[in-house]
C-alpha cells in the first residue's frame, strides 16, 4: 500500500540536524512514499550530509543560499533534470543576526533588520517563484512559522519578519492559485533546535508553553509538527491555501495561562 506521498517530489529546506523540525518533516515524508532532495550551503553543509545519512534513501543534497538568486535558478535546473518536475517546498529558512534579537528591538541597525527580513520572509516569495515553473496544478508550498500576532520576549526583528512572513504566504497564495499550487504555513510551537538555542532569551517563551497550552508541550518533540507538513504536502487539503495552520497544543488559543 502506497503512502500519502506516493508518488511525489519534495524539496526540503533547513534541515540541520534530526532535532530540526525541517528533518522530521523530511523523514515523515519519507516513509510517506515522496522523493526527497535537502537543500543547505556554507558550513552547513557539512551538517546537513551527516543528517541525510539518517535518512533511508539518503537523499541527495543542493546547494542553495536563498539570498542568492542564482542559487535558486541553479537548484531549479538541477531538479528539472534530476526530476522533472517538483511537487512540494518545505520553507524552513529563517535568520537574523545577533544584533538583531535578545532585547535588541530599540537598537537594532537597518542592515541587520534587512538581512532578517530578506532571508526570514522574502526568501518565501523568491524560493517559490523560482521554483513554479516545475509545479503543476495540486503542488504545495509549506512553510513553518512561529505566530506573530504578539510581542515575544527576546524574539524581536525576527517577530517582525514573521509576521512579514505570513502576510507573503497570503499573497503569494492570491497569485499561485491561478496555477493551482497551495501556499500554507504552520505555525509551530517551541522547539529544541539549534535556532532556538541561538536566541537568547528562548528558555523564557518555551517555560511557560508547556503550562499554558491545554494539550500540553514538549519542545523536544518535532514529530506532531512534522506530521502537518506531510498532511500539507499531500492531496489531502485540494481547496485549503493562504492557512494558517497551529500545531503547538491549542497555546495560541489560550488568552489567561492555566493553573
Amino acid at each position: 500500500m502506497g503512502g500519502l506521498l506516493e508518488g511525489k517530489k519534495v524539496l526540503v529546506t533547513g534541515v540541520l540536524d534530526r532535532r530540526s523540525i525541517a528533518f522530521a518533516a523530511a523523514r515523515l515524508a519519507t516513509e510517506q512514499s515522496a522523493q526527497i532532495a535537502l537543500s543547505s550551503f556554507g558550513r552547513a553543509m557539512n551538517l546537513t550530509a551527516r543528517t541525510a545519512k539518517r535518512l533511508d534513501p539518503e537523499p541527495p543534497i543542493l546547494e542553495l543560499d536563498v539570498n542568492q538568486p542564482e542559487d535558486i535558478q541553479a537548484v531549479a535546473n538541477d531538479l528539472k533534470e534530476r526530476w522533472g518536475e517538483l511537487d512540494g517546498l518545505v520553507h524552513a529558512i529563517a535568520f537574523a543576526p545577533e544584533d538583531a534579537l535578545g532585547g535588541n528591538f530599540l537598537t537594532a541597525e537597518w542592515p541587520s533588520v534587512a538581512t532578517a527580513l530578506q532571508t526570514s520572509a522574502y526568501s518565501l516569495k523568491a524560493l517559490a517563484v523560482g521554483l513554479a515553473d516545475l509545479m503543476k496544478p495540486g503542488s504545495s508550498v509549506v512553510g513553518l512559522d512561529f505566530d506573530a500576532r504578539v510581542a515575544w520576549p527576546a524574539y524581536d526583528w525576527m517577530g517582525v519578519a514573521k509576521a512579514a512572513f505570513e502576510s507573503t504566504s497570503r499573497y503569494l497564495a492570491r497569485d499561485l492559485g491561478e496555477r493551482g499550487i497551495r501556499v500554507n504555513l504552520v505555525s509551530a510551537g517551541p522547539i529544541k533546535t539549534l535556532a532556538a538555542k541561538g536566541i537568547s532569551g528562548f528558555e523564557e517563551i518555551e517555560g511557560e508553553w508547556g503550562r499554558q497550552a491545554p494539550l500540553g508541550w514538549n519542545t523536544g518533540d518535532p514529530e506532531p509538527v512534522g506530521r502537518a507538513v506531510v498532511s500539507l504536502l499531500s492531496d489531502w487539503w485540494p481547496a485549503t491555501t493562504g492557512e494558517l495552520i497551529h500545531v503547538d497544543g491549542g497555546y495560541h488559543a489560550m488568552g489567561a495561562p492555566i493553573r
